[in-house]
């Protein structure tokens, strides 16, 4: 008797370190569309970068299958291996690929080469951050326009970025699929209390501490004057070897509380449920997780007025560009209750209308069948 999986779709996804996601946003979709997909009648199998000895072995998690490929290299060479080994091991398949990011795209060649479809998301315009120097912008740059060039299906997180890529590639083979994440319906008080802070008495702020996320506009803002609350930012911050750390350290009250880089699931969802609201300084990019993730919790937003933020958070946004804005938006938010309610009754609407991963799995399912609807051979 025939193997039942072979019966079974089969995609096989690319770009991440893995599963479980424990590294950043793109690995939390790879297992939300991986969990969606399973559950859809699908075979699902993430390819994994581990620091294991031995040779590549495969198991499953949770009915995802995985391939574990040993490369103990975090940094940026490491992960172009990691990325090279697996799709060398995808293309010996005709599964369907789903591919996050483009950082290695110029190794997608070899999917075009073997006519293995392959669905790419696109990710931010990633090049265009100066965080990561002349070369590594020159290597993102050239490897977007390998992605755009090869990749089957191109998919866009935000409307702009779907709008930006047609100066890439045809628009037929663009699509536009958001971030996702899950509603927040309710969330202990504990770990809240543990860092000695008052359930609807802090706003957050989390985002990774660099000048084009706002951070120091935002802490300015908040720090104009005494608020009677806490603001509590999540992320990194070194003093001693950052001087754009220094200042954003410099510009805050005591009423600002760094707590450091925080990633458990079980701290950040009780933090954000908790929250008077969140203060949201990206400039870039499509569609941001922690931004879609605020939403998911009710939280009333605060954010860089941008078309990128503008559109994800909509009305349940007030929007700010200078340290002045943020300090009235901050104070509109403070002491206008009735607005505060509306904002996250707003919130949770915008989520559920955009943002949920059944949503957003299930349109990676129809490109995906798409994909593998095309790669079929006619009959003659």
């Amino acid at each position: 008797m025939p193997d039942s999986s072979e019966a079974r779709p089969t995609v096989r996804i690319l770009g991440t370190h893995g599963v479980p996601a424990n590294y950043g946003g793109f690995e939390t979709a790879a297992e939300n569309v991986a969990r969606y997909l399973t559950d859809h009648g699908w075979r699902a199998i993430v390819y994994c970068q581990t620091d294991h000895e031995g040779p590549t072995y495969e198991d499953q998690w949770n009915g995802i299958e995985r391939v574990n490929i040993s490369v103990a290299n975090l940094g940026w060479l490491g992960t172009a291996k990691f990325d090279w080994l697996s799709i060398l091991h995808a293309v010996k398949h005709r599964d369907v690929c789903l591919t996050f990011g483009y950082n290695t795209g110029i190794f997608n060649v070899l999917q075009r080469v073997r006519r293995v479809p392959n669905v790419i998301n696109m990710d931010g315009i990633e090049w265009s951050r100066k965080r990561w120097g002349l070369v590594r912008q020159s290597i993102l740059y050239i490897n977007e326009r390998f992605a755009a060039m090869f990749g089957n299906e191109l998919i866009a997180d935000h409307p702009e970025l779907n709008t930006y890529l047609r100066s890439r590639a045809p628009a037929r083979k663009i699509t536009t699929i958001t971030y996702g994440a899950h509603r927040i319906d309710d969330a202990p008080v504990g770990p809240v209390e543990a860092l000695d802070l008052e359930p609807k008495r802090y706003l957050t702020l989390i985002a990774r501490p660099i000048p084009e996320n706002s951070i120091l506009e935002l802490v300015q803002g908040f720090s104009a004057k005494r608020r009677g609350i806490n603001l509590v930012v999540l992320g990194a911050y070194d003093g001693e070897v950052d001087s754009y750390h220094r200042q954003v350290l410099d510009a805050a009250s005591d009423e600002v509380k760094f707590l450091g880089a925080i990633y458990d699931p079980a701290i950040v969802q009780p933090l954000r449920y908790h929250a008077l609201g969140y203060l949201h300084g990206h400039t870039v990019g499509g569609t941001n997780p922690s931004l879609v993730e605020a939403l998911a919790a009710g939280n009333p937003v605060i954010a860089h007025n941008n078309k990128y933020n503008t559109w994800v958070a909509d009305d349940a946004g007030l929007y700010f560009r200078t340290p002045a804005d943020a300090e009235k938006r901050i104070d509109e938010l403070l002491y206008q209750p009735d607005l505060a309610s509306t904002l996250s009754r707003n919130a949770l609407n915008r989520f559920e209308s955009e943002f949920t991963w059944d949503h957003v799995a299930g349109q990676y399912e129809v490109l995906l069948r798409k994909s593998q609807r095309q790669s079929r051979p006619r009959a003659s």
